[in-house]
């Protein structure tokens, strides 16, 4: 997926994936998948994808919903919080360095 927020561009195919995690299985409405991306600015964002009864569902007229994608730019805290929550500690270490004991 590619789009451009606030100007800048933001692309799944040339940012370097670098973790992700989801919900239910693929098939169920409630399922969604986030991956986190870096780019090659050093920034970060998350790419998510999910059913019509997930948090990436959209509306396609009265009463009907769908599911859908999202790109989600990121401040470095939002990511070290995302990070915290759904990578494993050699995954956010290689984005984010090495953490103190």
């Amino acid at each position: 997926m590619k789009k451009i927020i606030k100007g800048k561009k933001y692309d799944t195919e040339t940012a370097k994936p670098v973790g992700s995690t989801s919900y239910s299985y693929p098939g169920d409405f409630q399922h969604w998948t986030e991956t986190l991306y870096l780019k090659k600015t050093d920034e970060l964002f998350i790419h998510g994808t999910g059913g019509a009864l997930s948090k990436y569902s959209r509306s396609v007229g009265f009463n009907t919903v769908t599911g859908g994608e999202e790109i989600i730019p990121l401040t470095e805290k939002e990511a070290r919080e995302w990070a915290e929550k759904y990578l494993t500690a050699e995954e956010y270490e290689e984005v984010f360095g090495e953490v103190e004991e």
